[in-house]
């Protein structure tokens, strides 16, 4: 794994934010806690949890136009997947009837954006769900289980865990794993870059994946200290 570190908090008036980086990548995160809900969670009762990706213009080593970073077909892919693994780690009954939006953008890109963007926002997003809930605005702790993500590839044969750009530019093999602090798999994410691959040498990424994803837990559990449910505030208003 390459250098972790977290600043945070990171912006002050945000319910959460930090600054995540995974060796050179640096991922700006912030949450926003939001009465507004999509159609289709307000008909089923329950709150939402969405993300927003993306990249400043000069994140990598070549500006791209501000639009293209921001608003392009990978940003909204990212955007879903990390949407729908932070969903996976809160309960969203619980969190009805509000709705929090996960901003991730690159400040700095040398791979792994997105593993980056889920590693951050689960810990901003934990820091907003606490304020929720210490002000009695939700009455049920909503955070079931950590969640972290790390890449790892094949390249010539040998596995890389956590990928550089440079490593994932030149590898065999290029998967994500997104993974709780329980060890159950939220997605995989793998594809055959230079050349097929065996059940045996998925295997290899998937024990290696999990290695590293035990540092990152170990980062957020130094971080946020525990997911148990924070003391309420004194006067917090209940439902």
């Amino acid at each position: 794994m390459r250098p972790l570190k977290i600043v945070r908090p990171y912006l002050r008036h945000a319910e959460g934010s930090c600054l995540f980086q995974m060796g050179n990548t640096r991922v700006l995160c912030v949450a926003t806690v939001e009465t507004r809900l999509p159609p289709h969670a307000e008909e089923k009762g329950i709150g939402w949890l969405s993300a927003e990706y993306g990249m400043l213009p000069r994140a990598g080593d070549k500006r791209t136009p501000r639009g293209r970073a921001a608003g392009g077909g990978r940003a909204q892919e990212i955007s879903r997947l990390i949407g729908r693994s932070l969903r996976a780690a809160v309960d969203l009954q619980a969190l009805s009837p509000f709705s929090v939006v996960v901003d991730c953008d690159v400040l700095q890109a040398d791979g792994g954006t997105r593993t980056a963007s889920i590693n951050g926002g689960f810990i901003v997003l934990v820091d907003a769900l606490r304020k929720l809930y210490r002000d009695g605005r939700i009455t049920t702790w909503p955070v079931k289980d950590y969640l972290a993500a790390v890449s790892v590839g094949l390249c010539k044969g040998k596995i890389e865990l956590d990928m550089s750009y440079e490593a994932d530019h030149d590898a065999d093999v290029d998967l994500n794993m997104v993974m709780t602090g329980s060890g159950r798999f939220v997605e995989i994410q793998g594809s055959a870059e230079g050349r097929v691959f065996s059940r045996q040498e998925l295997d290899r990424l998937l024990n290696a994946g999990r290695k590293g994803l035990k540092k990152v837990f170990n980062l957020q559990k130094k971080v946020l200290r525990s997911i148990a449910p924070p003391p309420r505030a004194a006067g917090g208003i209940s439902f």
